[in-house]
């Protein structure tokens, strides 16, 4: 689930295979429309389609000459984006 306040967008829930793409869209208007904050402190699950969203929404803000950070990364999604060489595109901040 997304929940929009200001320039934050919260997700709750898990992020899996099972979950990203019904966020995929609605996430992408979002971060398409200003600079955003994603905040993951209510995210309870996550998987690498987690990671694929969140890299998808990165590029649409570039493309549209956005700002994206994201905030209190799981500790599992860090992980990941280790595990996957994309920490450094993504600034997981804990």
């Amino acid at each position: 689930m997304i929940q929009a306040d200001g320039a934050r967008l919260s997700l709750s829930g898990p992020l899996t295979i099972a979950t990203v793409a019904a966020l995929a869209a609605a996430g992408r208007e979002q971060v398409t429309g200003g600079d955003r904050v994603v905040d993951l402190s209510g995210v309870t699950q996550v998987d690498s389609a987690a990671l694929a969203l969140l890299l998808s929404w990165l590029r649409a803000s570039r493309a549209a000459g956005r700002q994206l950070s994201i905030d209190h990364a799981p500790t599992a999604l860090v992980s990941l984006a280790s595990l996957y060489d994309v920490d450094s595109i993504l600034s997981l901040a804990r």
